[in-house]
């Protein structure tokens, strides 16, 4: 089976217009992709929350005012479909991670290979792993907020829904909101179907303005699950 969803994870990927996807980051800071994973490969990742080895810690989110539910920080030894996952997203959100920097004259020299990138990460202090698993009942939800670990940032990162709207869960969309310059607040909501992923951005995206291009800043969350489980896998491609 562990076989079988390296396999998926490197073709789902591989099949994605990249082109299209990454003129709905520009336009939105969020982009949903079509099938990453099948139905069995989601319930194999979903299954794993309860394996304890795989997990460095646990986070309570009511605890700690960030929502309510849980969610739980992988190790840096990856089970092989996330790492596979991972491993397969960095290469197609690298040129635009590398294309918003210039576009905000910022400097955009991640390296080419992941693995080169994590570990500038790590020579910097981050040297904890964020890929999660997270768990939402009903009641509970995730405050809208940022990702940011440290000074060492990756632009994109993305999440893949486990269970099936509308069917395993009800209520529980993914948020985004956008700060605009003089203006109000601009907010999306999604669902996530089964196996698809959310590309969206970790901090903000680049827009037009009468000077060149800024950045509008931008947060995610959970609206309220009203029914049922919600199981999402997030990954994050800095170290914390």
């Amino acid at each position: 089976m562990m076989t079988a969803v390296i396999g998926g994870a490197a073709a789902g990927v591989a099949d994605q217009d990249w082109a299209a996807l990454a003129g709905e980051l520009d336009a939105y800071g969020h982009a949903l992709t079509g099938p990453l994973l099948t139905a069995g490969e989601c319930r194999t990742l979903a299954a794993l929350y309860d394996v304890e080895d795989h997990f460095r810690s646990t986070v309570d989110m009511a605890r700690h005012r960030f929502g309510s539910g849980e969610y739980r920080y992988f190790t840096h030894d990856l089970p092989e479909p996330v790492a596979a996952l991972r491993a397969a997203l960095y290469p197609m959100l690298l040129p635009i991670a590398r294309d918003w920097a210039a576009r905000l004259a910022r400097p955009g020299t991640w390296p080419d290979r992941l693995e080169d990138w994590i570990a500038q990460c790590q020579r910097a202090g981050q040297t904890k792993g964020s890929q999660i698993l997270l768990r939402y009942g009903p009641g509970d939800w995730n405050a809208l907020h940022r990702d940011l670990f440290g000074d060492m940032v990756f632009p994109l990162q993305v999440v893949i829904g486990l269970d099936v709207p509308g069917v395993d869960y009800t209520g529980g969309e993914f948020l985004m909101v956008e700060q605009r310059p003089r203006a109000q607040s601009r907010g999306a909501a999604m669902a996530l179907p089964q196996g698809h992923g959310l590309v969206f951005t970790t901090r903000d995206r680049p827009v037009r303005s009468t000077r060149g291009w800024s950045a509008a800043p931008m947060r995610h969350g959970v609206s309220l699950v009203r029914s049922g489980r919600r199981r999402t896998l997030g990954l994050v491609f800095h170290d914390a």
